[in-house]
């Protein structure tokens, strides 16, 4: 079926008042960026609408760089035709006819925004209805649950048509709610947790923490590709690498080992705070659960966020792992988060971590550290990098090393 376009319903938007016209706009700028190769749609952005006009694009290759973009209810690939009567009956029998197979129920529905069209829905319904039942053989109309559900909107400017309607992941556009820094490991809750974020509109940068040689380029490697991961969301996410082994040498040699975990998220959530100031970010994000591990404690948690004031989004605090690991595999990030690439906090893990830590110890043992010159050089050694949907990084350092042996 050669579709002219694909209308997008808004969904949650819908409910946005006098600033759903911000809403609309940040979603027209992501699709515009996800469809960045389709250089024919044109995208038009109404109220309660939004066409992407194909102008011969291929529509199933269209559709599917929509399906994960946040703010779509749903999408349906159209046929746009003149106001006739005549022509709607011939174009629903057509669409059906092509999709149609032996025991499959039919429904019409339909809606007339145009009030001067020779038709109300009811007209249309049983019109409509009458021809692509006189216009197969052995077709039943079924009004719950059809198999096809052929809909017809009037509108003032045309006629659209459609059999198929798409799901889209609801949410609100990414970037409508700001920015804020994920703090991305290689594992399996911090990517939850920024796709999480995403689908509630705010807008992530990614930031990584490398401790090389304690760590393998492989670890940093797969950090980039979870991103990858996490970009048909929005188009691309930029990529922050803080080298950090400096730090966890000084806290490994300064301060006794069951207050090493406490730290070094101590120095993790003020650097992420000074690159939020730096990037223009509202929050920081991470894959905290409650209780997982004994960082995630009320108390560690009490006695990490005390070096900050800015709000802290956990979006899979109350969350099972098993819950976790379920959208983890939704968006395909689990099989790669279990590859046993070692990030910089299991490679300083302490053997026997705090799990009640005392504010007024890990303050005393701070006092043995030059914080804030640790803090500088490691900002300065920063690395920001644009992570796109197509990029590769995992795959291609297991082929090279592979090449090496």
């Amino acid at each position: 079926m050669d579709y002219t376009e694909i209308m997008v319903r808004y969904g949650e938007l819908s409910t946005k008042g006098k600033n759903r016209r911000l809403f609309i706009s940040q979603l027209s700028h992501n699709v515009k960026k996800s469809l960045h190769e389709f250089t024919n749609v044109k995208i038009r952005a109404d109220r309660d609408r939004m066409h992407l006009i194909l102008n011969g694009a291929d529509s199933q290759q269209v559709m599917e760089q929509l399906r994960p973009i946040f703010g779509i209810q749903s999408f349906s690939p159209v046929i746009r035709v003149k106001k006739s009567p005549e022509v709607i009956q011939e174009t629903a029998l057509e669409m059906v006819s092509e999709i149609w197979k032996p025991g499959m129920t039919f429904k019409v529905q339909s809606r007339r925004s145009d009030k001067a069209f020779v038709w109300d829905s009811n007209d249309m319904n049983r019109e409509v209805g009458s021809a692509i039942y006189n216009g197969i053989e052995g077709i039943e109309v079924k009004m719950i649950q059809p198999d096809i559900r052929m809909e017809v909107e009037v509108r003032q400017e045309a006629a659209y048509l459609s059999c198929l309607t798409v799901q889209g992941p609801g949410g609100l556009p990414v970037g409508s709610s700001g920015r804020g820094m994920l703090m991305l490991s290689g594992g399996i809750d911090s990517p939850v947790a920024g796709y999480l974020a995403m689908k509630r509109g705010v807008e992530i940068e990614a930031v990584h923490f490398y401790s090389p040689p304690y760590t393998s380029e492989q670890s940093l490697h797969k950090a980039q590709q979870l991103a990858v991961k996490l970009t048909p969301y929005v188009g691309s996410i930029q990529f922050i690498t803080v080298p950090f082994a400096e730090i966890q040498e000084e806290i490994k040699r300064c301060t006794p080992s069951g207050y090493w975990m406490t730290i070094t998220r101590r120095f993790m959530l003020r650097l992420s705070d000074r690159i939020r100031e730096q990037r223009g970010g509202l929050a920081i994000i991470n894959g905290e659960s409650l209780g997982q591990v004994a960082s995630q404690t009320m108390q560690s948690m009490a006695a990490i966020n005390d070096v900050t004031t800015t709000p802290i989004i956990r979006p899979v605090i109350t969350m099972d792992k098993s819950e976790i690991i379920e959208i983890a595999e939704k968006i395909d990030t689990f099989e790669l988060a279990i590859q046993p690439f070692e990030d910089c906090c299991t490679v300083f893990a302490p053997p026997e971590p705090k799990t009640k830590p005392k504010l007024e110890k890990v303050v005393q043992y701070e006092e043995r550290l030059d914080v804030e010159a640790l803090i500088e050089r490691s900002l300065a050694g920063l690395s920001i990098q644009e992570i796109k949907t197509n990029d590769v990084y995992l795959n291609q350092s297991i082929i090279e090393m592979d090449d090496l042996l």
